[in-house]
């Protein structure tokens, strides 16, 4: 077994703690829309994404239908499929190990294996599995946490915690508009949604800013 880098060890596990203590948002904010104990914790572990779970509560949090909240979810997922394509050739595993290197295929473990490219090649295999085992115990255990919490508090509405969607997305969002395009598109989703929300039935408007991204993505490939 190969000796693991303590610097890219101490990076995986400071990103794995960060972002998994977030999943108490997400515990909190599913059963404030109305799903269980068990089928909050259900969908970390299974869905393991945090935007795709946040979408899917909120959505039918929001009195939208489930096929527009599993639509949504996946809209949102697509970005992890990319992100396989690039980590397939730096993993290359094969037989099990390939659905666990899916199932852990997630931002943070991307984005810790790709910093680590000018360290080596085993550098980024270690990155990417420290961190994306990391952030899902920490996810899933938190998740436990903030559902168990929201359900000590009684009614979520008596707390405000049906707010708690809103501001996840919001946390989740706001450190990546780095630029002014970003921003922009950011701008213009939400006016879409906000002007779709009166006519169109829960979940429409955010799969429809979706679409609006894919948009922006292609004018900006026509104009380079």
């Amino acid at each position: 077994m190969s000796r693991v880098n303590r610097a890219t060890a101490a990076q995986s596990l400071s990103v794995s703690l960060t972002v998994g203590a977030y999943g108490v948002a997400f515990g909190a904010a599913s059963v404030a829309a109305g799903f269980t104990l068990w089928q909050s914790c259900l969908l970390s572990l299974l869905t393991f994404t945090g935007a795709s779970q946040f979408a899917v509560v909120g959505v039918l949090g929001a009195g939208g239908s489930p096929i527009s909240g599993i639509a949504t979810a996946t809209l949102l997922g697509v970005r992890n499929t990319l992100y396989g394509l690039r980590m397939a050739p730096v993993l290359n595993v094969k037989g099990l190990r390939r659905i666990f290197a899916a199932h852990l295929t997630i931002d943070e473990s991307t984005g810790v294996a790709l910093s680590q490219e000018k360290v080596g090649l085993r550098e980024m295999r270690q990155g990417f599995w420290l961190t994306g085992f990391g952030v899902f115990i920490f996810w899933n255990i938190f998740t436990l946490a903030g559902a168990l919490g929201a359900q000590a508090m009684g009614d979520p509405a008596a707390w405000g915690l049906d707010a708690a969607v809103p501001a996840a997305f919001l946390g989740l969002l706001w450190p990546r508009l780095i630029n002014k395009s970003d921003r922009f598109l950011a701008v213009a989703a939400c006016a879409l949604a906000l002007a779709m929300t009166p006519y169109f039935l829960p979940g429409v408007p955010i799969i429809s800013t979706a679409f609006l991204a894919v948009f922006f993505g292609l004018r900006a490939r026509v104009w380079k």
